[in-house]
């Protein structure tokens, strides 16, 4: 690729940063206030003289596949599935939509792509800001679901202006984004929530200032944010004759995806799968489970920031699909709440670690016009796993109980590492960054 110049390279890295920063900070507003708002819509719009709505229906629905489970499950965790149910629903359109977001950013450019995927943006929060009903909140949840395209975009960008040898640490930085605001973005949400501002609808504030924030992205991307696909740069669009470099490939991009896919069917469904354990295990509340995401989100926060970046990628996939392992085997296995947080260090290192290192190694085997679209594909699959893991997952949970669960997804995961460890290789570059970048340090 045509090297980028440092000052350029500088600058556009800290409007990704900026940008996903904004972005995921407003994304999460919504992850604590689920149980509540969802509650709220039930109270509004499920009771006995309601039968007929939106909402009503699919309560009956997962009522009914409570129902089909040997284990009785508390109605408490109505709710929880039902959020449960809206969030396989997003990743299940991410999964459609993300290839077509990808290959029209290697047509039209990221700069375009990105400020269409931040208009979509737009008209969901609107719409959970104007979301007095069920019907609405669910609109925006689809809306959202086929226009987010902001991570995948600025991690195409990060691959547009990064050369082999900072490319890891580059994609370490999105990571790094996203334990930032999974560490502060619930608890600003949780506390905009409490200020009331709208009777018809409760979270109209938190809504509000989350539209306010990618509103605020959409803008700065707009002004600040320069095209960065190559093909659509002044220099490569004078060298339109030339034929583009051909790409070795390393790793095929049917391996990466299929990696990608069952690393997250089985760690998303952990993750889902968290709060019923500790639940069942130590009554945990939401506040301790907040505080338990909240230690998982900072612990990865600082493995990205410090560790993650200075690894070759194909390392860090190694470290975090092995500490997934362990994640599981402890999780099947503790009794005690100091085994809860070894297995949540686990977490947080296979956080830190796995999808960022797999965006890497896909980046390598990608040439500069299909880029886009290949880590849009990777991608879809990733959301694929993240839809359907969570369904899957506590269906054996509620089937055959805890040990059996988490037992069974320690024999994926392993499945998982030996695919890691036998089938991935290093793409040539991506390991002499390590020397290169402790002389930048």
């Amino acid at each position: 690729m045509a090297a980028v110049d440092p000052s350029t390279r500088k600058r556009v890295l800290k409007v990704i940063f900026v940008s996903l920063l904004l972005d995921l900070i407003s994304f999460t507003f919504i992850l604590p206030l689920f149980p509540k708002l969802l509650e709220f819509y039930r109270n509004s719009e499920a009771g006995p003289e309601s039968q007929s709505t939106l909402l009503a229906r699919i309560l009956g629905g997962l009522n009914a596949y409570k129902s089909a489970f040997a284990k009785p499950i508390d109605s408490r965790y109505d709710i929880v599935l039902l959020g449960g149910a809206l969030g396989s629903l997003f990743s299940l359109l991410q999964a459609i939509a993300s290839p077509v977001i990808g290959h029209l950013s290697d047509k039209y450019g990221r700069r375009a792509a990105l400020l269409a995927s931040m208009a979509g943006n737009i008209l969901s929060v609107l719409l959970w800001v104007m979301a007095v009903d069920f019907r609405t909140f669910l609109a925006s949840r689809i809306v959202g679901g086929l226009s987010e395209g902001n991570v995948q975009l600025a991690t195409a960008i990060a691959t547009d202006i990064s050369d082999e040898d900072s490319r890891g640490s580059t994609m370490a930085l999105i990571g790094a984004c996203f334990s930032i605001a999974f560490t502060f973005g619930p608890a600003l949400g949780a506390y905009l929530s409490s200020v009331a501002t709208v009777a018809a609808n409760p979270f109209a504030t938190a809504a509000g200032v989350s539209l306010s924030l990618i509103v605020l992205e959409t803008a700065y991307l707009y002004f600040s944010l320069p095209e960065t696909l190559p093909n659509k740069t002044e220099k490569q669009a004078a060298k339109k004759a030339a034929k583009p470099a051909a790409i070795t490939r390393t790793n095929s991009h049917f391996l990466l995806n299929l990696v990608h896919f069952s690393f997250l069917l089985f760690f998303s469904g952990m993750e889902f799968s968290l709060p019923f354990m500790t639940y069942d295990l130590f009554q945990y509340d939401s506040a301790q489970n907040g505080r338990l995401l909240g230690f998982v989100g900072l612990v990865a926060s600082i493995l990205q920031g410090g560790v993650t970046r200075r690894l070759p990628p194909l390392l860090t996939v190694q470290i975090g699909v092995t500490a997934c392992l362990v994640a599981f085997v402890l999780l099947g296995r503790i009794t005690t709440v100091g085994s809860l947080y070894l297995a949540a260090t686990c977490l947080a290192t296979t956080s830190a670690t796995v999808v960022s290192g797999l965006n890497t190694l896909s980046s390598f085997e990608a040439s500069e016009g299909e880029r886009g679209g290949k880590l849009g594909i990777l991608r879809s699959w990733g959301q694929l796993g993240r839809g359907l893991g969570p369904i899957l997952f506590t269906s054996v949970y509620w089937w055959a109980g805890r040990e059996v669960a988490y037992g069974a997804g320690a024999v994926g995961i392993l499945g998982v590492t030996l695919l890691v460890f036998a089938g991935l290789k290093s793409p040539p570059g991506s390991v002499k960054k390590v020397k290169a970048e402790k002389k930048e340090l």
